[in-house]
């Protein structure tokens, strides 16, 4: 049997996690659930049973339009304000960063590092108490800062972004900083502008 999520232990799944922080956080928008099997790597038929429970549960709302199913968080109950803090501060950090960084010029790619990537992998431990992102390219590092600064707000942690070129990342390792964070769980982002 496998176990809980070490980020949430509470949730069922990691996919229960991935699903409820990329529909809750986004409560302006629907997604197909071919969109969402594509954002959280999952099969549309687990994408499915999960939802259905969700659903049944009153913390998603669907509708179809024509053969598609649409599916949004719903923001009209007591449950959706104190649910959006949590996921924000357990799996807030994936879809919420890839939003950040998504289209920034000169970001190749991102990953988290660090507890919450260990977290994130299921090696257990203490809730993290930062956030820690490298990010490969050359982006301007003001807005870098910006958008740090940012996500530490929304996701209620400081988070730390350290920028890498990409020559460095894909060379030989002979940077101790870049062996460690090699070395470790590293969970991508999505940063790509063909997600929105």
């Amino acid at each position: 049997m496998k176990m809980s999520p070490s980020l949430l232990p509470l949730l069922r799944s990691q996919l229960q996690g991935d699903l409820l922080a990329l529909v809750v956080l986004h409560p302006e928008r629907e997604f197909s659930l071919t969109e969402l099997s594509a954002e959280v790597g999952a099969s549309h038929t687990a994408v499915l049973r999960e939802v259905d429970r969700l659903v049944e549960a009153g913390i998603f709302r669907d509708r179809r339009v024509g053969r598609s199913r649409l599916v949004a968080s719903r923001t009209d109950t007591a449950l959706a304000g104190p649910l959006a803090e949590v996921i924000a501060v357990t799996y807030g950090p994936l879809p919420v960063l890839s939003d950040a960084l998504s289209g920034l010029a000169g970001v190749r790619e991102a990953y988290i590092y660090g507890s919450w990537a260990a977290r994130y992998e299921g090696e257990p431990g203490v809730p993290p108490a930062d956030l820690d992102v490298l990010v490969v390219g050359d982006p301007d590092p003001d807005a870098l800062f910006d958008i740090a600064e940012a996500a530490s707000r929304r996701l209620r942690r400081e988070v730390s972004v350290h920028r890498v070129s990409a020559e460095a990342w894909a060379g030989p390792t002979g940077d101790p900083f870049l062996t460690s964070v090699r070395e470790r769980p590293l969970v991508r982002l999505n940063t790509h502008e063909e997600r929105h």
